[in-house]
């Protein structure tokens, strides 16, 4: 009795309109519309990407949000060039001096690059492995007092990257230590600030020719004997470059630790000379 007297509901006032006139709607408002849309840049992409795939941390491993991650770009993200494949197009890195080197060939499934000489603060880790999080962390504040002033010359100097991760050649029946270093800026040449804490040695690399392989997720033990033996057995079929008899297997890391998986750029090296005519 009482609803007879008051405005009719809502749903009973909205008006009917055919299932054919509401795609012709859609399909005029789609013409009128699309001429004034930018098309997306690769970075608006990479943006909306990277939002969509946060809202997924649910997700239990790492693989499954990278999968994810595959999917999407297909429709998201374009082509860049450069690129060897979808995961080195997700991988980012920061806006820092790196190492200077020149790509002299690439190859199915990794590069040959030559290095340019380079000095490194260097320490040796402390944990058993090159990657558990007690022995990587503590190597990594070593070597960050000395950048940031625990110097001769109180200097406090620019970050760099990579941070690089190799293991020692073992020596008799001892075995290989594992040693973290930091790129120094290339502006200081061999003058250069010396480390007030001992366990940090100042070291030149000298220029030299790798073999290199990106990869994004972060780095455990198991996964650097993987990829490193998928490396060399790469290199076995190499008409060109094979592995140097003293190589030992280094590791890039280029991000800081709250850096997406899928986004991060880490790189296996393993240096190379050319083989005999």
């Amino acid at each position: 009795m009482l609803l007879s007297n008051r405005t009719p509901p809502v749903l009973t006032m909205i008006r009917y309109t055919s299932p054919s006139k509401i795609k012709s709607m859609a399909t005029d408002r789609t013409t009128a519309t699309s001429p004034q849309r930018r098309p997306m840049s690769a970075f608006e992409a990479r943006v909306s990407l990277v939002l969509a795939l946060a809202s997924q941390a649910s997700y239990q491993s790492q693989r499954l949000l990278f999968d994810l991650a595959n999917e999407t770009t297909k429709y998201l993200f374009p082509k860049r060039s450069g690129s060897r494949d979808l995961e080195e197009a997700l991988m980012a890195v920061p806006d820092l001096e790196t190492l200077k080197y020149k790509v002299s060939s690439r190859k199915e499934g990794y590069e040959i690059r030559e290095l340019e000489p380079y000095f490194v603060a260097e320490t040796t880790m402390s944990g058993e492995t090159g990657f558990d999080f007690y022995g990587a962390s503590q190597s990594f504040n070593v070597l960050a007092d000395y950048l940031f002033g625990k110097n001769t010359m109180k200097e406090k100097m620019e970050m760099t990257t990579p941070v690089i991760t190799r293991k020692t050649q073992p020596v008799m029946t001892k075995e290989g230590k594992w040693q973290m270093s930091f790129v120094i800026p290339s502006k200081y040449g061999a003058n250069l600030p010396l480390p007030k804490d001992p366990t940090v040695r100042v070291e030149e690399v000298p220029g030299r020719v790798v073999a290199v392989v990106a990869f994004s997720g972060f780095v455990t033990d198991e996964e650097v004997k993987q990829r490193e033996l998928k490396l060399r057995n790469a290199l076995k079929k190499d008409p060109e470059f094979r592995v140097k008899d003293s190589a030992s297997v280094e590791v890039a890391q280029y991000n800081p630790p709250f850096t997406l998986p899928f986004t991060r750029r880490n790189e296996i090296a393993l240096e190379v000379e050319r083989k005999e005519e």
